[in-house]
């Protein structure tokens, strides 16, 4: 089977790795990093590559960037999106709210890779062809590297989008009341070395029902994960409250969690130690690849070419080729 993987080549988060395993995984797959620009005008790429030799077309990119390319999208057998943000489809508060699902409806024979266990549960409740696969993170460039950990709470990460609002408000009042670090850095080496510096890492991923990737990022790297509890989703992914992670439902339970941990060292340790057997063990690249790989290779719905009126519109306007 042969697979194009069409990805951002602008993504502040490393995922070389994840596309090498996938990749690795597949019969045949080649990989397009896409500017901007080519991301919201898809036609003319599609065209330069021959596209329609292509038994898989995966697109990584934002929803913004395509919802308004539906004629386009409608000509591609085959069609996959692979989605980290598809938690805003159901967020009271996103100006994306309901357009995950719009457009996938519009493209009955697509399938969704989110990497909600719930918000796929949901997808498939809608009828559309939608499979959970979690986020991970690169074995190779993060890992825990036994060096003094000075930083006793720790939060690395953007409060800008308006998604993260009452993140940013949660995690600002802890600072003033807990003294948490709250910053960012470069992707890569100091990333690594921060994260590795952190005793107690604070996530804060309110309202999400997903677990961001820098939730396992953090467990790789032996910090404590102390995270906002995503309900029925913590379970589906395997944490465990005080075991491998440690769950708080409120601003006032993060605080008496912090000093539970921090007042009992030894207890810190322990689920510091099983986080990060935990997340090596189910959310490496490694493992998260091998999976993607083999959900973007399972028979899919029948494509149904679209009408004459579109096939004709693309090849004139972008030179595309539509399989009849």
């Amino acid at each position: 089977m042969k697979v194009m993987l069409l990805v951002m080549d602008e993504q502040r988060v490393i995922l070389d790795r994840l596309y090498e395993i996938v990749q690795q995984n597949c019969d045949e797959c080649v990989v397009y990093r896409l500017s901007k620009q080519q991301q919201m005008n898809l036609g003319p790429f599609l065209a330069s590559v021959e596209y329609q030799t292509f038994d898989r077309v995966v697109i990584f990119t934002r929803v913004k960037r395509v919802v308004r390319q539906l004629r386009v999208l409608k000509c591609i057998p085959g069609l996959i999106f692979l989605e980290h943000d598809a938690y805003q489809n159901y967020m009271p508060e996103s100006k994306y709210r309901g357009v995950y699902s719009r457009l996938y409806k519009r493209l009955p024979a697509c399938r969704a890779l989110v990497s909600g266990a719930v918000v796929a549960r949901k997808m498939q409740a809608e009828g559309i062809d939608t499979v959970f696969v979690s986020k991970g993170y690169d074995e190779q460039m993060l890992r825990n590297t036994g060096t003094e950990r000075d930083i006793p709470l720790g939060f690395l990460g953007s409060l800008k989008s308006t998604e993260y609002a009452l993140r940013k408000a949660l995690l600002e009042s802890l600072s003033q009341r807990t003294g948490l670090l709250v910053t960012r850095t470069n992707s890569g080496a100091e990333y690594l070395e921060t994260l590795n510096r952190i005793r107690i890492f604070v996530s804060a991923d309110i309202g999400m029902n997903e677990f961001m990737i820098k939730n396992f990022e953090a467990m790789a790297c032996g910090c404590v994960l102390l995270a906002w509890s995503q309900g029925e989703e913590d379970r589906l992914l395997g944490f465990e409250d005080m075991h491998n992670t440690v769950f708080y439902r409120s601003e006032d339970e993060a605080v008496e969690k912090i000093r539970l941990l921090q007042s009992n060292p030894q207890l810190a340790d322990r689920i510091a130690r099983n986080g990060q057997a935990f997340a090596e063990d189910r959310y490496s690249f490694a493992r998260v690849g091998r999976t993607l790989a083999a959900e973007i290779q399972r028979e899919m719905r029948p494509w149904q070419p679209p009408s004459a009126f579109s096939r004709l519109w693309v090849k004139l306007r972008y030179g595309m080729k539509v399989p009849g």
